[in-house]
């Protein structure tokens, strides 16, 4: 790499490489830490992302370093050394994920056309915002002044990862109370994931938008401050990703925007949309849709 001249004059990977070990070694280390590790409390801990509670093995089963019947064997040779009392719910939580993977092919295959298009044809007719370059730049450079929003996106432009619970909450954001269209999610993340599987990015971001297949529906709208107190609840993950915050007070720190001067002490910007007024315009652009 060296000889060639095909490293970045930039450091811009530096993070990527703190955060991961790529190769099969790599995986099978993950895998071996996730098994003995985070596995037991899976099914508890999966949605906390301040704390290490998922496998992060989604890289390497993307670049075919881990294939998930190398996966599900782990699990079930786990479950029978240590009692399926102890890890069974954990490892039927962990296979539904596997599942819900290989089901995102499926629909790949049989759809084909939908990395552009709505799985549901009637989201065609839906008023999306037409996206001007500032406010997409504010959501992906993590500036949207929402923290769980914004810690998300700058976890993921570091390190090349989201945890799975935020990035419901960034698209939700994105597609719901900044109302554009998935689709410049969609690209923002094949763009900077390290797991960026094509099957998987559509039909999580067609799920979140309440597009695709078995999705959530668009009037389900994520409260950021609501998921942020129930998932980040002693800010951690926050305090990391937003230093501007660090020393925010805990009744402040996930809607810094009630106080001024902390703002205007931090640095950190006040919140792009109103999360109430932007909701209610969403509900009604979905409203006047189906009137259609």
């Amino acid at each position: 790499m060296h000889a060639f001249g095909l490293l970045p004059r930039i450091a811009w990977d530096d993070g990527l490489r703190a955060a991961w070990r790529p190769g099969e070694a790599g995986a099978r280390e993950a895998l071996r830490t996730f098994c003995e590790g985070a596995l037991s409390a899976y099914a508890g801990q999966r949605d906390r992302p301040d704390r290490r509670g998922t496998s992060r093995l989604s890289p390497h089963l993307h670049f075919g370093e881990l294939s998930p019947r190398q996966v599900v064997r782990a699990l079930e040779d786990g479950a029978r050394r240590h009692g399926r009392a102890r890890l069974g719910e954990a490892v039927e939580a962990y296979l539904r994920e596997i599942g819900w993977r290989e089901f995102a092919h499926h629909l790949l295959y049989h759809f084909p056309q939908t990395p552009e298009a709505n799985l549901d044809a009637s989201f065609d007719a839906f008023a999306w915002a037409e996206p001007d370059a500032e406010t997409l730049a504010r959501w992906q450079r993590g500036r949207t002044g929402v923290p769980i929003v914004d810690a998300g996106m700058r976890e993921l432009w570091t390190t090349g990862w989201m945890h799975n619970r935020v990035r419901m909450i960034v698209a939700s954001f994105l597609t719901k109370n900044l109302r554009l269209h998935w689709r410049h999610g969609a690209r923002w993340f094949w763009d900077t994931l390290v797991d960026a599987d094509l099957a998987n990015n559509t039909q999580g971001w067609q799920w979140s938008a309440g597009t695709g297949a078995d999705a959530a529906p668009y009037f389900r709208i994520f409260n950021p401050v609501a998921q942020a107190r129930k998932f980040d609840p002693e800010g951690a993950y926050v305090r990391r990703w937003i230093p501007e915050l660090a020393e925010a007070p805990p009744e402040l720190l996930h809607e810094p925007w009630r106080d001024a001067a902390l703002l205007a002490r931090s640095g950190y910007p006040p919140p792009m949309v109103d999360l109430k007024t932007s909701r209610v315009a969403a509900l009604a652009a979905w409203q006047r849709m189906r009137g259609r």
